[in-house]
């Protein structure tokens, strides 16, 4: 698992558009990468509004948003649509991006444990290094912290 101060690891992800979105093109910019659990549902709408609503102002800081989640990109592309998300989602259905950063994990649900996303998110500098990285967070934390995190560095 990855800490503040590595270098993110790359990856190659199909998009809400069905399009690979490799990490190592965003360099140059700032980029928070959010985990959430699963498109449409409560938790991570409110989440991904959050980020929607800010994204001018993280715009501002010369920076951009990417979504993370297992959900095929037809069911991100529909949600994107629906809530109009200005950035974009990636589709990560082996979980293998969301447990490098540390945000698959045990989670509970009525006393039953299974795995799954762990909400949160990582702040990775325009060089590509991890400057913030927080899972098990509610979902107004993660954009607040995100979006102060890119604030105070513009």
């Amino acid at each position: 698992m990855v800490q503040i101060g590595d270098i993110a690891p790359d990856f190659e992800l199909l998009t809400d558009a069905g399009e690979p979105l490799k990490l190592s093109d965003l360099r140059g910019r700032r980029v928070i990468l959010f985990f959430y659990p699963k498109a449409d549902t409560p938790g991570c709408t409110k989440q991904a509004c959050g980020f929607r609503d800010r994204f001018p102002r993280i715009e501002t800081a010369n920076a951009t948003v990417i979504g993370l989640s297992p959900d095929k990109p037809a069911a991100l592309s529909r949600w994107k649509a629906k809530e109009e998300l200005p950035y974009t989602l990636v589709s990560d259905p082996e979980h293998e991006v969301a447990e490098a950063y540390g945000a698959w994990g045990e989670k509970s649900l009525f006393g039953k444990a299974y795995m799954g996303i762990l909400r949160g998110h990582a702040v990775i500098s325009p060089e590509g290094v991890i400057e913030d990285l927080r899972t098990g967070i509610s979902p107004d934390e993660s954009v607040e912290q995100a979006v102060k995190f890119v604030d105070q560095r513009a």
